[in-house]
């Protein structure tokens, strides 16, 4: 256990915001040298666009992958975090910026695979990503091509409140509307004007009404510009949108409406770009894993396992989009990602990882 905290507490420390490329590559190397040092051997290092990946493969060379673990390193923390959210334990509850997402699933996933021996590692392959937290656009094609034709994809994502393992993650689509009009004065003559702040204000009421709450859909209209000056007409405006959705002909029907939008005032241009980011993970991508791992869970002795939906995505959307059954929230079990909270019940670490192990192995046969 106490191995399991210091290796979680050595990677927080070594700050890794998304953004920063410069910060996601030492990230990599304090990843990589932990990894090299628990599972004796050294990863493949991929760098696209900029970010750095790390990817474990056991086996002979050409050997089938038979199961992913799937992490990533990244976090949204900026640089400097760490003075202000100090890493360490107090009373069961160890804290830091990015240790509950996901660094502790990193560790995690490390001490799982070298709890097997040598020879019993064949078929796992450990990808850690550097690009998550911001939707992995260098990493998105690396990692359906390292899931499909695996027999699972285990997303060590930090678990549900009271550990409950991720079966559903809706799909996410993401905008831009971007709004052109004509500047003027607006003392002096702002009829000659078209006033992009009253077109997108028309844009955002449209957008808005797309959502289904009766199918779990939401389209949500999220950050705004409009102007320049106060005494000038706007010239342009924009506004993003975040759309999570259950199913995928949700996400085309949201597409499709957003793509048709059309400018209201005479004279004004709409154009939207963006589309869908992450496919819906949906339950019959994850029935059958979970009913495994719980399984498995009460033959350790462990608390029957519970499964939960969620409207966040993880990279397991994409691991299910291209036909590999997928279970996620395997990782740390606490709470707080993203905020000022975020902790891990250090209690728990041991169990998972054991469950870990064992679904692996199970797996593997």
């Amino acid at each position: 256990m106490h191995d399991l905290v210091a290796d979680i507490e050595e990677l927080v420390r070594c700050e890794s915001p998304s953004e920063d490329l410069a910060a996601v590559a030492r990230s990599a190397e304090a990843v990589a040298a932990l990894g090299t040092r628990l599972l004796g051997v050294a990863p493949e290092r991929i760098v696209l666009d900029g970010w750095t990946h790390l990817r474990w493969r056991f086996g002979a060379a050409g050997a089938s992958p038979r199961v992913l673990l799937l992490g990533h390193h990244d976090t949204v923390w900026p640089i400097g975090s760490l003075v202000t959210h100090p890493v360490g334990v107090h009373d069961g509850v160890l804290r830091g910026p990015g240790c509950f997402d996901m660094k502790a699933g990193v560790v995690m996933a490390f001490h799982a695979v070298a709890a097997l021996p040598g020879a019993e590692r064949t078929g796992i392959t450990i990808l850690v990503t550097g690009d998550e937290e911001i939707g992995s656009p260098s990493s998105r094609g690396l990692i359906e091509s390292e899931a499909r034709g695996c027999a699972a994809a285990l997303v060590l994502e930090a678990a549900g409140p009271g550990g409950a393992l991720k079966t559903e993650r809706k799909g996410v689509s993401r905008y831009d509307v971007l709004v052109t009009g004509r500047a003027a004065h607006a003392g002096l003559e702002p009829e000659r004007g078209v006033n992009a702040t009253i077109e997108v204000a028309h844009q955002v009421h449209a957008v808005a009404a797309l959502a289904d709450p009766a199918r779990g859909t939401t389209v949500t209209p999220t950050r705004l510009d409009a102007g320049t000056t106060i005494n000038t007409v706007p010239a342009a405006a924009g506004f993003g949108v975040d759309v999570r959705v259950r199913d995928e002909a949700e996400q085309d029907r949201v597409h499709a409406a957003l793509q048709a939008l059309r400018p209201v005032l005479p004279g004004a241009d709409v154009e939207v770009v963006g589309g869908p980011n992450r496919p819906p993970l949906t339950p019959s991508a994850t029935q059958d894993l979970f009913d495994r791992a719980a399984t498995i869970a009460l033959g350790l002795g462990l608390d029957p396992l519970t499964a939960l939906a969620v409207g966040g995505a993880s990279d397991g959307n994409y691991t299910a989009g291209v036909g590999t059954p997928t279970l996620d929230g395997l990782g740390a079990v606490g709470g707080g990602a993203h905020a000022d909270d975020e902790h891990v019940l250090v209690a728990e670490l041991e169990r998972r990882t054991r469950l870990l192990t064992a679904l692996v192995t199970d797996l593997l046969r």
